[in-house]
């Protein structure tokens, strides 16, 4: 099915981005998949067209405006769910390689055929959960830069995302209107973990009334090696 991606495009050029044909063409396959599979089993709430390009193909590659994703680098998108905000970054940044990891095998399936059907290079679906993950040595502080997107709140998050940063590298997240409390709150969890914060960057989505966060923290120390905790404990009881 043909969908008018003219939003996306508005979108992109509004906020600095300009896709070319092959990248477009890859969105709308993406978008396409995104409704075909949704259902079958839920994938995203949003189901309009129009509001996917906005509130995850547009909000997914607002991280790159913030610089910190080279091409050619590692990422991993922990939580990944449908693909966000990792497959739009890898279409948008074609040379990273790129990492997704979801503990809903039905979503990591998902995920291979869309690997599969945009011809992503350098891209693979990992069912697991990050406390697991985060164990093996080829996964430990491997990566440039790991991304997540509305998976729990900071301090939880940076449990689960900081082991998988190499010293010097990135933790990405996008979230809300109550970013800076769960800075505040993340504050003893972050320096526990090896991560300094670097900025909380308000960034407006073309088309959203909502507020858009990205919070980026560097790993400035290596993480310590009994995080993260395992299995529930990261939620139950938060750093």
């Amino acid at each position: 099915m043909k969908y008018d991606m003219k939003p996306f495009l508005d979108g992109c050029t509004a906020l600095g981005f300009n896709p070319n044909d092959e990248q477009l063409n890859k969105f709308e396959k993406y978008l396409s998949m995104l409704l075909e599979w949704n259902e079958k089993f839920n994938l995203t709430a949003i189901t309009d067209p129009k509001e996917i390009m906005v509130q995850h193909f547009l909000d997914s590659i607002s991280i790159l405006k913030l610089e910190h994703i080279a091409e050619g680098s590692t990422v991993l998108d922990l939580g990944s769910g449908a693909g966000f905000p990792g497959i739009p970054v890898k279409i948008m940044m074609p040379g990273i390689s790129l990492t997704l990891v979801d503990s809903v095998n039905k979503k990591v399936g998902f995920l291979k055929e869309v690997i599969k059907h945009l011809d992503l290079k350098s891209t693979e679906s990992v069912h697991a959960r990050a406390e697991d993950l985060a164990r093996e040595e080829r996964r430990r502080e491997a990566y440039d830069t790991v991304v997540s997107r509305a998976v729990a709140e900071l301090r939880v998050l940076a449990e689960y995302c900081l082991p998988f940063v190499k010293k010097g590298g990135y933790f990405m997240a996008h979230k809300g209107p109550g970013a800076m409390e769960e800075v505040d709150q993340a504050e003893k969890a972050l320096r526990v973990l090896g991560g300094e914060l670097i900025q909380v960057k308000q960034i407006d989505i073309p088309f959203s009334e909502k507020t858009h966060m990205i919070i980026v923290v560097r790993k400035v120390n290596k993480t310590p090696v009994q995080y993260p905790r395992s299995a529930g404990k990261p939620k139950k009881s938060p750093l």
